[in-house]
C-alpha cells in the first residue's frame, strides 16, 4: 500500500507538472514558461523596450502591432535601435505579425526623452482613412502619445515609413485614450493646462486628422479650474460605445479610490461646453464609488449579455455588464490586491459589484517572485472572436490569465501563459532597512487579441511581446477549430 500511494504522489506530482502548474520558487534564466490551456507561437524582444500598450490593425493582407512603451530605465535611458544603429528615446514600435510565428520589426518611432512614465509613447490606437467621415481615403492613422506633452497622428499607411500629420501639444500629462474610428471622435486623456488634475479628458473630433476640432474639455467636478476644495481622483482611461450604444464608460483611480463613471455620448458631445459643474454633471448618468483599496484603470462593457442561469426568468435575463480592471503598483504586494471586478449596470442609475476575480497567490508564489502582483489591463477588443466570452487580464508577475466570461456572476479561469524570463528583464526592486533587494521577474504589462484569435501580451520589464493562442478547454469555450 504504501509503494502504491508514493506512485500516486509521484503521477499526481507529475500530471501538475505537465498540467502548467506554477512554480514556486522565482523563476530563472533557462525556465520553460508556465502555462494553461495556451501556447506560444511567437515572440519579438521590441528591442529590450518596457512596453505598455498593443494595437493590432489589419492592414490589406497584412497584420500589424501597434505597441506603445514607456521611457527608458535609470540604467539604459535609450536603448540601441539595431535598425539605425543609434540610441533612441522609447516611442513606438511597429511590427509585422502577419504570420505570427516570425513577427518582423519594422520601425521604431521615438518617444519622448525621460524615464518611465515620464518618456517614451505609452498609448497607441489605430483607424484606416477609409473608415474616418473626412480624412485621406489611403492613409492610415496612428494616434499615440508623445510622453506627457502632447497626443500625435501619424500616417503608418507604409508601416515602415511613417509621416507626422498633426500634433497637440502644450500639455501637462497623457495616458489611455479611446478614438472611435467610424465617427472621428476621440476622447483623448490629457493635461489640460489650468486643471486641478494630472488627467483629465479632451474631446476632439479628428474624423479629419489633419485639422483636428476641440469640442470641450470634461472631467469630474471638482478637477475645473477655479474649484476649491479637495481634488477627485485622476482619470486613467475611457471606452466609448459610439453612436449607438450613445454611452462612455471612464475608469478614474489607478490602485485606490476608483471610480466607474458611466456618461451620456451625445450629452457629452452635445451639451454645454463650459467646464462648469452644472455642466460636467450633465452627461453624467452614475458613477459607482470603489473602495479606498481599489482603482478602476480598465472598464470594459459588456451589454446585453445573456445569461444562461437566468434564461427562463421572466425580467432580466440579459443583463449590461461592465468589467472593471484594477492596477497593481507596489513590487512584491506592498498594497491591497488589485483585482478584476464585474458590475452589473442594467439598471443604469444604480450599478452593482455581482462578483470578482483574483490569481490565488499561492498558486505560484507570486508576492515574493519579484515585481508586481496583481491585475493591471484587460483586452479591449470587441471583435465577435472573444468578446463577451473570453476576456484576458494582464496580471504582471503571473502573465497573461484567461477567464470564462459568458456568467459574470461567476467568471472562471481556463487558462494561462507566463513567459520565462530572458537576459533583457529589468529586476524590480524593493527597499528593505535602507536597502534595495532586486528580483527579476516577468510584468507582463497589457494584453490584446486580434480577430484571428491571437493573443498579444506585451512585458514592462522589457522582455518584448509574446503571441499566444488559445489550446483545449479555452478554445473549446472560445468556439474556435
Amino acid at each position: 500500500m504504501k509503494s502504491q500511494t508514493g506512485n500516486a504522489i509521484l503521477l499526481l506530482a507529475a500530471a501538475l507538472l505537465c498540467s502548467g502548474a506554477a512554480r514556486a520558487e522565482t523563476p530563472k534564466l533557462g525556465d520553460p514558461p508556465e502555462a494553461l490551456n495556451m501556447r506560444l507561437v511567437g515572440t519579438n524582444d521590441l528591442q529590450a523596450r518596457s512596453a505598455y500598450q498593443p494595437t493590432i490593425h489589419k492592414q490589406g493582407d497584412r497584420w500589424i502591432a501597434y505597441i506603445g512603451h514607456h521611457g527608458g530605465t535609470d540604467a539604459v535611458r535609450d536603448p540601441v535601435n539595431p535598425l539605425t544603429g543609434k540610441p533612441e528615446p522609447s516611442g513606438t514600435s511597429i511590427v509585422d505579425v502577419t504570420d505570427p510565428t516570425r513577427p518582423v520589426y519594422l520601425k521604431h518611432i521615438p518617444g519622448q526623452e525621460g524615464t518611465y512614465e515620464s518618456g517614451g509613447a505609452q498609448m497607441v490606437r489605430v483607424c484606416d482613412g477609409a473608415s474616418l467621415p473626412k480624412a485621406d481615403k489611403s492613409a492610415v492613422y496612428m494616434l499615440r502619445t508623445f510622453g506627457g506633452e502632447a497626443h500625435e497622428i501619424w500616417n503608418v499607411a507604409d508601416p515602415a515609413n511613417p509621416v507626422l500629420i498633426t500634433r497637440l501639444g502644450g500639455l501637462k500629462d497623457t495616458h489611455k485614450s479611446w478614438w472611435e474610428c467610424d465617427t472621428g471622435i476621440a476622447f483623448l486623456v490629457s493635461g489640460a493646462p489650468g486643471w486641478r488634475t494630472r488627467r483629465m479628458t479632451q474631446v476632439y473630433d479628428l474624423g479629419d486628422p489633419a485639422h483636428p476640432v476641440k469640442i470641450r474639455d470634461f472631467g469630474l467636478v471638482g478637477q475645473e479650474p477655479g474649484a476649491t476644495g479637495s481634488v477627485p481622483t485622476e482619470l486613467h482611461g475611457p471606452i466609448s460605445t459610439g453612436p449607438a450604444g450613445n454611452r462612455v464608460y471612464f475608469g478614474y483611480g489607478t490602485d485606490k479610490g476608483g471610480i466607474l463613471q458611466i456618461v451620456d455620448r451625445d450629452k457629452l458631445i452635445n451639451g454645454a461646453k463650459d467646464p462648469t459643474p452644472e455642466n460636467l454633471q450633465y452627461p453624467e448618468i452614475a458613477r459607482l464609488d470603489m473602495s479606498s483599496l481599489n482603482g478602476a484603470h480598465t472598464t470594459f462593457p459588456m451589454p446585453s449579455m445573456p445569461i444562461a442561469e437566468f434564461a427562463k426568468d421572466k425580467v432580466g435575463s440579459t443583463r449590461d455588464i461592465v468589467m472593471i480592471v484594477d492596477e497593481a503598483i507596489l513590487n512584491e504586494c506592498g498594497e491591497a490586491r488589485q483585482m478584476v471586478w464585474f458590475a452589473d449596470v442594467t439598471i443604469e442609475n444604480r450599478p452593482m459589484v455581482i462578483s470578482s476575480y483574483t490569481v490565488p497567490e499561492a498558486s505560484g508564489s507570486f508576492c515574493t517572485r519579484g515585481g508586481r502582483f496583481g491585475a493591471h489591463s484587460s483586452s479591449e477588443s470587441m471583435a465577435p472572436v472573444y468578446y463577451k466570452k473570453v476576456a484576458f487580464i494582464a496580471f504582471f508577475n503571473a502573465g497573461v490569465r484567461v477567464l470564462d466570461v459568458r456568467d459574470p456572476y461567476h467568471p472562471k479561469e481556463m487558462g494561462y501563459f507566463i513567459p520565462p524570463i530572458t537576459q533583457a528583464t529589468d529586476p524590480r526592486c524593493v527597499r528593505i532597512e535602507g536597502k534595495d533587494r532586486c528580483k527579476t521577474a516577468i510584468q507582463t504589462n497589457n494584453v490584446e487579441t486580434d480577430e484571428r484569435g491571437y493573443i498579444y501580451a506585451v512585458d514592462r520589464a522589457n522582455t518584448g511581446l509574446h503571441i499566444l493562442e488559445l489550446t483545449g478547454e479555452a478554445r473549446e469555450a472560445a468556439g474556435l477549430r
